[in-house]
């Protein structure tokens, strides 16, 4: 037998998930008070090979926990220190597409009587209709109660019995005993329900909810098989003895439009056989309304399309206390129409879609709230996502390893459908930890912040309070602000205070709507490319300004090159000295007429051009070059056509680095421009200029009354 040998460097937990030490820094735990404690498999010791990092979409390592895992063959083993007392393993693994197997599972060296059966059956999921998508979902989870306590310290070595199996990350869990029937209530298994699972048991979970009303229906420890879902579920409550002893299998639990409420739903699994995403088909534990006053807890909800997904009247409803794995689409979707509903202290993992989300269609979501969420490994979009709704607050989460089309936290309007209700009052983010979120969205072939806010179908007008948050190991970058739909909405009523950002990869914030927000005591350590890219999209959309609201440090500088996107770990770019710095830069202007906004004056297009509200004068274009630079040489356009006659404008330029505070470079003195010599004019700036900011102020315009340009392009070379 080979050694074994380490497999990674010593790690931290941080609220039930491992991270390496050094990569996040001490602070108050976000995410969920968890029942177990979680080993990452390239921290264990082994006889495989471990793999990763790699954040690119499509690859096995992309969608680990810590981006990292540990393949094994027949005969290779991984073999975990055990961090708790604990009588339970939850491992989550892949195998390859089509293959099914087993793991011996070892305690100290002494090979335990039971296996861990391991399967694709319930991955490689495709989705072929979701823009940007690949096959995903990679990974799965299989547990096992090992009928022993083992202790902090001793080992347990999981080996494969031929099929490869990419080893993931442990689970250690004290699973306490079954419990017992409460006095009064109605057992499943009194109305013929079949503890063995080999039976239907449907038609007797509705007669003992039938029987049951306002009481408790019991569920033993056992295996129950129902195979079409339950309705006028109201006024009861659902029991089992415990998530690892009761076991109802499904793929569709609760289904209904209605209910008078008064619902509760704990304490056992409910585990389907999904393995496919068809969202036509409500293969979901909950699908519609448990009414109001409702509450699940307690439940171990796995291999189904969506965990909860919510329609209806579900005021005040509490979803508390949970493990959600392994969905082929959300973990939980407040569809509309949610009030007063709390999800806290659940753990999510593996799932293909938003893991938590609130969409307002059809009617919002309006004062409803996320808080300390543990979700790790969405693999499809974001781990928590609002898509419009009122008075909303995500708190206290804690979001690792998002992969593609996903951020750790989206705020958007996007609507998906309609009739849609955009973001409104007081959006509260708080608290958040991100690990490494964010990703490459293949549709718009650039990056997706760890934390969006997204005008993607409409502006963002809300207030959006985004404070005390940390960002660890984000791949690309940390805020980022844009349009997504590419129709250039603006973002507004944004700050961003107390954040904490470590090692991202390119840029703190990415900014590519026309907008603004207010940046408050947000520090930055180990920053991959620079502080800021601000570049709007489309070009011609205007411009994002971050406003400094005292003690931000460490992320200063701006992308100097809105044509590329900086890279993971990239520096700055030195400049062209032949490249035009103002081109898709943002700019604005006093006043515009009609279309011809200021961004139309750096969009490279010379047909194209600003003009400013007419017979104004003075009217000033200003264009955000992003760093300071030695411009020496400015070239102002109209457009060539020989329709627009020669004329004369009368030009100042000024600059500025800070964009409050201007001085005159050039005086005020009048620019030729004639269709037949090309109608450009050229500016030629004196030897110390060093400028941000550029701005020219037209004073007067003998061809209109106006300031036009159709581009102005700035110059380090005289």
């Amino acid at each position: 037998m080979t050694a074994l040998t380490s497999a990674g460097a010593a790690v931290a937990l941080a609220a039930g998930t491992l991270v390496a030490l050094g990569s996040v820094p001490a602070q108050a735990a976000a995410g969920a008070t968890l029942p177990f404690t979680s080993v990452e498999a390239e921290s264990a010791t082994t006889t495989g090979t471990r793999i990763g990092p790699d954040v690119t979409q499509g690859s096995l390592a992309s969608e680990a926990s810590g981006r990292q895992a540990v393949r094994i063959t027949a005969g290779q083993r991984v073999e975990f220190t055990v961090p708790r007392t604990a009588n339970a393993l939850n491992l989550a693994y892949s195998v390859p597409d089509g293959q099914s197997g087993t793991l011996n599972v070892y305690v100290n060296g002494t090979r335990l009587s039971r296996t861990l059966a391991v399967t694709s059956k319930y991955s490689y999921v495709d989705t072929g209709w979701i823009a940007g998508s690949r096959t995903h979902h990679f990974y799965d989870n299989a547990r096992l109660l090992l009928g022993q306590t083992v202790q902090p310290g001793d080992k347990v070595a999981v080996e494969s019995t031929g099929t490869q199996v990419t080893v993931d990350v442990a689970d250690f869990e004290q699973v306490a005993a079954a419990a017992g029937q409460p006095a009064g209530s109605v057992s499943v298994t009194s109305k013929g329900a079949d503890p063995s699972g080999q039976g239907d048991s449907t038609q007797a979970f509705r007669d003992a909810i039938a029987a049951a009303q306002g009481g408790t229906v019991w569920i033993p420890p056992g295996d129950y098989r129902i195979t079409s879902s339950l309705s006028g579920v109201q006024n009861v409550t659902l029991q089992g003895a415990g998530s690892w002893y009761s076991v109802v299998h499904t793929s569709r639990f609760i289904d209904q439009s209605s209910s008078a409420g008064t619902v509760r739903i704990r304490d056992f699994a409910v585990i389907g056989e999904v393995t496919e995403r068809v969202d036509s088909n409500p293969d979901n534990f909950v699908n519609g309304s448990l009414g109001p006053n409702s509450s699940v807890s307690g439940m171990w909800i796995q291999h189904l399309k969506v965990g909860l997904w919510l329609t209806g009247n579900n005021d005040n409803l509490v979803v508390e206390n949970n493990r959600i794995l392994d969905t082929t689409a959300d973990g939980l979707n407040l569809n509309g129409n949610a009030r007063g509903v709390r999800v806290r202290n659940n753990f999510l993992r593996n799932q293909g879609d938003d893991a938590l989300a609130m969409w307002s269609l059809y009617a919002p979501d309006t004062n409803s709230s996320f808080d300390n969420n543990t979700i790790t490994q969405p693999n499809l979009a974001n781990g928590i996502a609002v898509y419009g709704g009122t008075d909303l607050a995500v708190r206290n989460n804690l979001v690792s390893d998002t992969n593609a089309l996903g951020s750790g936290i989206a705020i958007s309007n996007q609507k998906f459908l309609d009739p849609f209700s955009p973001l409104a009052g007081t959006i509260t983010v708080d608290g958040n930890t991100l690990v490494r979120t964010g990703a490459i969205n293949p549709n718009w072939n650039h990056p997706m912040g760890a934390l969006r806010v997204d005008s993607y179908d409409s502006a963002v007008n809300a207030t959006v309070n985004i404070t005390n948050t940390t960002i660890t190991d984000s791949p690309y970058s940390a805020f980022e602000f844009v349009s997504g739909g590419g129709q250039g909405h603006p973002v507004r009523g944004v700050t961003v205070s107390g954040a904490t950002v470590r090692n991202t990869g390119t840029v703190v914030v990415q900014a590519e709507a026309q907008g603004a927000a207010t940046f408050r005591d947000v520090t930055a350590t180990q920053v991959g490319a620079a502080g800021v890219y601000n570049c709007p999209y489309p070009a011609n959309s205007g411009a994002f300004t971050l406003t400094d609201g005292g003690g931000n440090s460490g992320w200063s500088s701006t992308w100097s090159d809105c044509s590329t996107w900086p890279q993971p770990g990239q520096s700055n770019p030195q400049p062209d000295p032949n490249r035009n710095l103002a081109k898709g830069r943002p700019a604005t202007a006093t006043g515009s007429q009609d279309v011809y906004t200021p961004g139309k004056a750096v969009d490279g297009d010379a047909n194209s051009y600003w003009e400013s509200a007419n017979n104004a004068f003075p009217q000033s274009l200003t264009v955000d070059l992003g760093s300071p630079y030695a411009v020496r040489r400015l070239v102002l356009k109209l457009p060539p056509s020989s329709a627009w006659g020669a004329r004369t404008e009368t030009v100042a330029v000024l600059g500025s680095t800070d964009g409050s505070s201007f001085s005159t470079v050039v005086g005020a003195q009048g620019y030729r421009f004639d269709p037949a010599t090309g109608n450009t004019a050229t500016v030629t700036l004196p030897a110390t200029t060093n400028l941000r900011h550029l701005r020219l102020t037209v004073t007067g315009n003998t061809g209109w009354p106006a300031g036009q340009f159709s581009e102005v392009e700035a110059y380090l070379t005289s």
